[in-house]
């Protein structure tokens, strides 16, 4: 079975193991599988909204059982990132929830919503966020603040459909400002390099319902990908993608997993 070729699950959330407060048919059964058999398990998601915990505790009530450690966030990946671009105590513009926030005041930085003195911005997905929050964020942007996106997912799948994404309203502050954010999800390699270094794996599946995401960020690390059949992206518009950036393994569900051929 499919799991016995890798030593390590990367598992996208939205549409792949759930989709909002309900688990996906199977999915389950198949990280209860994956567990049994040795597989180490990680649950990377590109939304930055919640905390860990709050990952970990969503999961557990869908049956997943999660450990806090098995939880890689793009909020993480994002605040991660900053580490590289400012020094210590830079004032950072959070346009998002107060996870991001603290995800960002527990790597050293003052997390503001003002752009008055702010050397970094970084953006992740807020249902709260508005106009004036952008408006603090494309000023300091504009006068050379360094902008970290977590994400660019367009769009956000739920039990009522697809909702706009982080990208959505990243797209708006790049028409803004002109200025192309760095990228801490997926398809960018970081959220996913620091979830598999995590774990400690060297033969990691990315498992995900995104081409756009999951695949090109599976793609761009150099790991193999499964794409699921039950969120965003079909079989059809894998075929037609150009045999170097398609899937390694595409399945209506993750049921793939642990069934037998």
């Amino acid at each position: 079975m499919l799991l016995d070729r890798y030593d390590a699950l990367l598992l996208d959330l939205d549409g792949t193991v759930y989709r909002g407060r309900e688990a996906v048919p199977g999915a389950v059964e198949a990280v209860a599988a994956a567990r049994e058999h040795g597989v180490g398990v990680r649950f990377v998601t590109n939304n930055a909204s919640r905390s860990p915990s709050d990952v970990a505790g969503h999961l557990t009530e869908l049956g997943f059982h999660a450990a806090l450690e098995e939880v890689s966030t793009s909020a993480q990946a994002g605040a991660a990132m900053l580490l590289d671009l400012v020094p210590p105590g830079t004032r950072v513009v959070v346009l998002g929830t107060d996870a991001l926030a603290e995800e960002v005041r527990s790597r050293g930085f003052e997390p503001v919503r003002s752009a008055d003195g702010a050397g970094a911005v970084v953006q992740g997905l807020s249902q709260e966020l508005g106009w004036r929050e952008l408006a603090e964020a494309c000023v300091a942007i504009r006068a050379g603040a360094r902008w970290v996106a977590c994400n660019v997912d367009a769009t956000l799948p739920t039990e009522r459909g697809l909702l706009p994404g982080n990208g959505a309203l990243v797209a708006a502050l790049r028409t803004a400002t002109g200025v192309e954010p760095l990228v801490a999800g997926k398809p960018a390699t970081p959220l996913l390099e620091q979830a598999a270094k995590s774990v400690g794996a060297q033969r990691p599946l990315v498992v995900g319902d995104r081409l756009d995401t999951d695949i090109a960020g599976a793609v761009s690390a150099g790991m193999d990908s499964l794409l699921v059949l039950t969120g965003v992206s079909t079989e059809e518009e894998a075929r037609l993608l150009p045999e170097d950036r398609r899937p390694t393994h595409v399945a209506p569900d993750l049921s793939i997993l642990h069934r037998l051929p």
